[in-house]
């Protein structure tokens, strides 16, 4: 049946009398429309020159300021108008230096480049020095050319960057929170000495290896081993989802001594004969960071390079205390640059001769947001002083990075519904934003794991596994 047909049948159907009325007009619309909006033909096979309909197909995309005027692109950074109830007033002049400096730098030379590089899943290498004039890689570590900072001063720098970029957040908590850290609080003096200046300038990069393509939450059983030798150690295995690997100068590798049956740690040389690191490609979060599986062959580590804090895998739980309130504050900064792309869109944006900021519905989702955020921040700031005073615990670290995350998909999800179909678009920050904390939601402990940390710590009970079934149960 013909287009004409099929439409002249419908208008039968449903409105008999109106199409014996008006039957020669309609059809005389249905021609004018079909003839004017006909499809274009199918793309050439390779090697046919092409016509001219399909020679539009592929053109460039208009730039997003000319084609949707209406609203400003997070290429142009909103303000910061989230601290609703005043954190700032908590801070110590430093912090708040800290976090001026990280925000504007933050906003002028990182938010116009993102999206196209997260589109590209590609790690912007030329913004590396911008990122160390920040003088945050090292966070809490004092001497060795480290800032020494509080922790709350470098948890607000974490949520400063995550705040415009959370790949950028994810590359320096990486390398610093946790491969800088390790070799801080595991690390001996040489070892210090040899390693951590140049990794806090970022002249040389860190990765941090525990993670394995069958050991993920259950990180403990991990099958990577190393075997004493002469003057060193072999170690063989697979590591999995390790940021930065593709092109750290120096990598942490968690293994299992093959003599003591303990993991140990060992800081491996990228050129490193029996080493190699490959992208893992089609993520859907954290496009920029580059997520590399880790295989070794025999790589020979000499004793120098062989961490000696690390003897069991309970000593890996002092440096992921503090990555934990660092990984806490990622999704901090992330609701916060959503609710203030947010809040410049609802004003700007109009419907039905109003901005959207004046509808109900959208002022209760917006303040919604901004209730999240206000608790967040001083879940992320208690975390803080806890473990400032040395009072926190593995539970509380744990809660902190669990609770937060969650609220912070809820808030996420919150703006996605307000910007309706530019929430999607990673030119709003808020579809690049919604799928960045997807990840962050998972590593460092998953929202499962975290909170059985905790409710071992407050219950006595460990219910990580579960309990072997009897032979005479029914299951």
């Amino acid at each position: 049946m013909t287009n004409e047909g099929a439409l002249n049948s419908l208008l039968l159907l449903f409105f008999p009398q109106r199409a014996k009325k008006k039957k020669e007009n309609f059809v005389f619309a249905v021609s004018e429309i079909s003839s004017s909006t006909a499809m274009p033909s199918l793309p050439q096979k390779p090697g046919d020159a092409p016509d001219a309909k399909s020679s539009r197909v592929g053109l460039p995309a208009l730039d997003v300021a000319t084609a949707f005027p209406q609203a400003t692109p997070a290429s142009i950074f909103p303000p910061s108008v989230s601290d609703y109830y005043q954190l700032d007033d908590l801070l110590s002049s430093e912090e708040k230096n800290i976090r001026k400096k990280v925000r504007e730098i933050m906003e002028k030379e990182f938010a116009p480049i993102m999206a196209e590089y997260w589109e590209k899943a590609e790690f912007p290498f030329h913004v590396i020095p911008t990122l160390a004039a920040l003088s945050v890689a090292g966070g809490t570590i004092k001497g060795y050319g480290c800032p020494g900072l509080s922790i709350t001063g470098s948890a607000i720098a974490t949520a400063e960057i995550a705040r415009v970029d959370a790949s950028c957040s994810t590359f320096i908590l990486v390398h610093s929170s946790l491969g800088m850290l390790t070799i801080a609080l595991c690390g001996s003096e040489l070892q210090k000495q040899k390693y951590l200046p140049s990794l806090a300038q970022l002249t040389t990069i860190a990765c941090w290896a525990l993670t394995e393509p069958d050991y993920g939450s259950d990180a403990s059983s991990l099958r990577t081993t190393a075997t004493k030798v002469e003057g060193g150690w072999l170690l063989d295995g697979q590591k999995r989802w390790i940021g930065n690997s593709t092109f750290a100068d120096i990598l942490i590798i968690f293994a299992r001594n093959t003599s003591t049956n303990q993991i140990n740690g060992y800081i491996v040389k990228k050129d490193a004969p029996g080493l190699k690191a490959t992208k893992i490609e089609n993520k859907i979060g954290l496009r920029m960071v580059q997520n590399g599986d880790i295989l070794l062959k025999k790589v020979f580590v000499p004793d120098e390079d062989r961490l000696p804090g690390v003897n069991s895998f309970q000593d890996t739980s002092k440096v992921l205390a503090v990555s934990r309130v660092m990984v806490a504050w990622q999704p901090i900064g992330i609701a916060m640059g959503v609710y203030d792309m947010c809040h410049r869109y609802l004003q700007e944006r109009k419907q039905f001769s109003a901005p959207l900021a004046a509808f109900q519905l959208n002022q209760e989702k917006l303040v919604r947001m901004l209730g999240n955020i206000q608790a967040m921040l001083l879940v992320g700031w208690r975390l803080c002083k806890l473990y400032e005073s040395g009072k926190m615990t593995p539970g509380q670290a744990s809660m902190g990075k669990a609770w937060i995350s969650l609220k912070a998909r809820e808030t996420v999800s919150l703006g996605r519904e307000l910007m309706g179909g530019n929430g999607i678009l990673a030119d709003f920050l808020v579809a690049k934003a919604f799928c960045d904390l997807e990840p962050i939601y998972t590593y460092e402990g998953t929202y499962d794991i975290n909170s059985l940390v905790t409710g071992r710590e407050i219950t006595g009970i460990a219910s990580f596994k579960p309990a072997i079934l009897s032979k005479a149960s029914r299951l």
